[in-house]
C-alpha cells in the first residue's frame, strides 16, 4: 500500500497549484485587458515598438523570426527561452482612440539576448505581418505549458505503484531511513573538509542527499566535483535547475572541467561558449546536417508544387523517410557523446528526452523550485541530489491563498525536515568579510558558517567599516506607490543612493577602481526603484567611466552573484511601520550576502526597526561600525 500521507499531501499540493494557476491566469487576463501598454513595457513584460528581422528554419526545423526592440532598451525584460508570447498591433479609430489588436497565434521564445529575440512562429502570415507591419509589439503570454507539465507530474506521482517513483515519493514524505552504500571516503585535497564530506555523501547515497550551501560556501564547486566523480561510476547524469540562468551557470562550470554537456533548451546568456554545447548548435555542426537541411528544403519546395507533381506522395514519402533516418542518427550520436544532459526542470519533459532514464538527477537551486516542478524530472531517475539553500530565495507564488496553504514549501525543505540525516552542509565561505558574514551566519545558520582565513579581513579602504547603515529617518524621505503590482519608489532614497555611490568611489580613487576592476551592485527589492536608480546613475557624468562595473537589479536578479561593494535601497518609509514583502527575510539574506568587502544599507530605521529582524540588523551594523 502506498503511503497515504504522501498521497494526501500531494493531492493538497495539486489543489494549491490549481489555485495558483487560476490566480495567475486571472492576473494575466486583467493585465492584458486593463494594464496600460507602457506599464507592461516598464515591467519588462512587453516590447513596443519592435522591428521584424530575418526569418528562417532553425536546425530543429522550426520557422523562426528575429525581432528587435527599438525603444526602452535600458529596461530589464522577462523574455527567455520557452516562454510563450503573442504579437499585437496598436490601431486607431476615426476618433483617434487607440486599441490593441492581438494576433491570432501565440508563439514561443527560441532565445532572447539583450534587445534581440528569436521567436518560433506557426505560420508565414505572422512573419509577413511582423516584418512589414507598423506599430507592432510583442508581450509575454500566459504560460499554460509549464502548469500542464506540473499537473501531469503530480498525477503520475500520486498514481505511482510498486515502482521507483512510488518508493521515492513514500521515502520523501516519511521518516523512513534513506539507503546508502558503505565504502571508504575518497580524498579531494583541493576541497575543504565540509565540501569533501558532501561529495562523499553524494557518492554513497542510494536514494537522496541534500547539499545545503549557504552564501559563498562553494556549492557549485562542490556540485561539479560530485558530478565529475559520479560520472566515474555512471555513463550519464541528468542536471536540472528551476531557471535557465542556473542551468547555464552549472553547464558552463562542467564544460570548463572538460565534461561533455548537452544543453536541452537555449541558454539565456547567449554567447559562443554557451551556444557551443546546446542541442541545436551541436545538431547544426553534425556532418550529416547539410544533407538533412537539403532534404527539408526539398520537402518545403515539393509541398508548394503539390498540384503539379504526379508522383507527389512517393517523392514525399521517400524524402521524409530519409529525413527521419538522418534526424534519429544525429540525435542518438549527440546523446551518446554527452555525459551530462542539462535542462530546466520543465525542460526535462522535452520530447528529445522521451523514454530516457538516468541513475542520478542533480537539482541545483532546488530551494527555488516548486515541488511539482521537481517531480517532472524525478520521474526519469533512480536517485536525487538536491543542492541549494532554503534560507535564501523561495519559489515565486502569486496567490496568497496558495502561499498560506504551503505551495511555497519546496521538496528540498520537506526532506530537510523529515530527514536531517541526509543533509550535508557546507560551512566555510570564501566571499565575505567576516563582519558581513557573521550576522547572516548567526541569524540564519545557527552560527555554523565560518569565513576562510584568507578573506576574513578583506576590505577596500584602510580604517573603513565593512558594513554601514545610512539612516533616512532624519531626512524627508517617503515611499510612493506607483501602480498595481508594479511597486514602490522612494525618490529621496534613490538620490541618496546615487550620492553615496559617488562619494565612496571618489574615496577609492579613479585609477584604482579601473586597475583592480572594483565592481558595485545596487540592489532594491522593488523593481520600480531599480528602474529609477538606473536612470539616476545613467545621468551621473562622473560615474560614466565605471558604468561597466556597476550593476543595478532586484534581489532576485542578484541571486547567485557577488560584488566588491553592495548598496541596498530598502525603499519603505512610513509611520505605520509597514514593510510589505520585506517580511520575507530570506530575500534580505540574499541581499546582504552579495557583498565581498563593503555593504551599505540605506533605509528608514524607524520604519524597518518595527520588525525584530531589521531592528537586530540595524543594531548589529551600527554597533559594529563603532568598534
Amino acid at each position: 500500500m502506498p503511503d497515504s500521507q504522501a498521497i494526501q499531501s500531494l493531492r493538497q499540493q495539486r489543489l494549491l497549484l490549481e489555485i495558483e494557476y487560476a490566480t495567475e491566469r486571472e492576473a494575466y487576463r486583467r493585465q492584458t485587458e486593463a494594464v496600460g501598454l507602457q506599464r507592461k513595457v516598464k515591467r519588462g513584460d512587453a516590447w513596443y515598438p519592435i522591428r521584424g528581422g530575418a526569418s528562417y528554419y532553425n536546425s530543429l526545423n522550426h520557422l523562426v523570426l528575429e525581432v528587435h526592440r527599438t525603444q526602452d532598451t535600458d529596461i530589464e525584460h522577462n523574455f527567455e527561452y520557452g516562454r510563450p508570447v503573442c504579437f499585437f498591433r496598436i490601431t486607431k479609430d476615426e476618433k483617434g482612440n487607440t486599441a490593441i489588436k492581438y494576433f491570432k497565434h501565440t508563439c514561443v521564445v527560441n532565445y532572447a539576448d539583450g534587445d534581440r529575440m528569436v521567436v518560433i512562429v506557426e505560420d508565414t502570415a505572422t512573419v509577413a505581418e511582423v516584418q512589414h507591419g507598423e506599430n507592432i509589439g510583442v508581450q509575454l503570454f500566459f504560460d499554460e505549458t509549464t502548469y500542464r507539465l506540473m499537473f501531469e507530474a503530480l498525477d503520475r506521482v500520486i498514481q505511482a505503484r510498486d515502482n521507483r517513483l512510488a518508493h521515492l515519493r513514500d521515502l520523501f514524505y516519511s521518516h523512513m531511513p534513506a539507503s546508502n552504500f558503505s565504502f571508504a571516503s575518497s580524498r579531494f585535497p583541493w576541497l575543504n573538509s565540509t565540501q569533501e564530506r558532501a561529495v562523499n555523501e553524494v557518492l554513497r547515497a542510494k536514494d537522496v542527499i541534500v547539499v545545503h550551501g549557504p552564501p559563498g560556501t562553494g556549492k557549485t564547486t562542490t556540485l561539479v566535483e560530485a558530478i565529475s566523480e559520479t560520472l566515474k561510476r555512471e555513463s550519464q547524469v541528468l542536471v536540472c535547475a528551476q531557471s535557465n540562468m542556473a542551468v547555464d551557470w552549472i553547464s558552463e562550470q562542467l564544460t570548463d572541467r572538460g565534461i561533455p554537456v548537452l544543453r536541452i533548451g537555449n541558454p539565456t546568456r547567449v554567447n559562443d561558449k554557451m551556444l557551443s554545447f546546446t542541442y541545436e548548435r551541436r545538431f547544426e555542426a553534425h556532418p550529416d546536417y547539410p544533407e538533412l537541411w537539403g532534404i527539408r528544403k526539398a520537402i518545403r519546395q515539393l509541398r508548394q508544387q503539390r498540384p503539379k507533381k504526379n508522383n507527389y506522395h512517393q517523392a514525399m514519402d521517400r524524402l521524409q523517410s530519409r529525413a527521419t533516418e538522418l534526424e534519429i542518427r544525429i540525435q542518438s550520436q549527440l546523446f551518446d557523446e554527452a555525459r551530462v544532459i542539462a535542462s530546466t526542470l520543465a525542460g526535462s519533459a522535452n520530447r528529445l528526452l522521451d523514454g530516457q532514464r538516468y541513475a542520478t538527477l542533480f537539482i541545483d537551486e532546488a530551494a527555488q523550485a516548486l515541488e511539482a516542478a521537481c517531480w517532472i524530472a524525478i520521474r526519469k531517475v533512480n536517485r536525487v541530489i538536491f543542492a541549494g539553500d532554503h534560507c535564501q530565495l523561495p519559489p515565486t507564488v502569486k496567490s496568497l491563498a496558495a502561499l498560506k496553504g504551503g505551495l511555497a514549501k519546496t521538496l528540498m525543505e520537506r526532506i530537510v525536515e523529515n530527514k536531517p540525516e541526509v543533509v550535508t552542509m557546507l560551512r566555510v565561505q570564501y566571499r565575505m568579510n567576516e563582519q558581513i558574514m557573521r550576522f547572516s551566519s548567526d541569524y540564519f545558520y545557527g552560527g555554523k558558517v565560518e569565513s576562510a582565513p584568507q578573506i576574513r579581513s578583506r576590505g577596500i579602504l584602510d580604517y573603513d567599516h565593512p558594513m554601514t547603515w545610512i539612516d533616512t529617518s532624519d531626512i524627508d524621505s517617503h515611499e510612493e506607490f506607483i501602480g498595481e503590482s508594479f511597486g514602490r519608489i522612494n525618490r529621496e532614497e534613490a538620490d541618496l543612493t546615487a550620492a553615496t555611490l559617488v562619494t565612496y568611489l571618489t574615496k577609492i580613487g579613479h585609477q584604482r577602481i579601473l586597475d583592480e576592476r572594483i565592481d558595485v551592485g545596487i540592489i532594491s527589492p522593488y523593481r520600480a526603484q531599480v528602474q529609477l536608480l538606473r536612470k539616476l546613475i545613467a545621468r551621473q557624468a562622473n560615474l560614466k567611466p565605471y558604468r561597466h562595473l556597476i550593476s543595478i537589479n532586484t534581489v532576485d536578479g542578484f541571486q547567485g552573484q557577488e560584488r566588491d561593494i553592495i548598496i541596498i535601497s530598502l525603499v519603505r518609509s512610513n509611520k505605520e511601520g509597514q514593510i510589505g514583502f520585506l517580511r520575507d527575510l530570506r530575500r534580505m539574506n540574499v541581499a546582504i550576502t552579495r557583498a565581498r568587502m563593503k555593504l551599505i544599507i540605506i533605509g528608514n530605521s524607524s520604519t524597518m526597526g518595527r520588525h525584530p529582524f531589521y531592528k537586530k540588523l540595524y543594531q548589529y551594523v551600527t554597533s559594529s561600525s563603532k568598534e
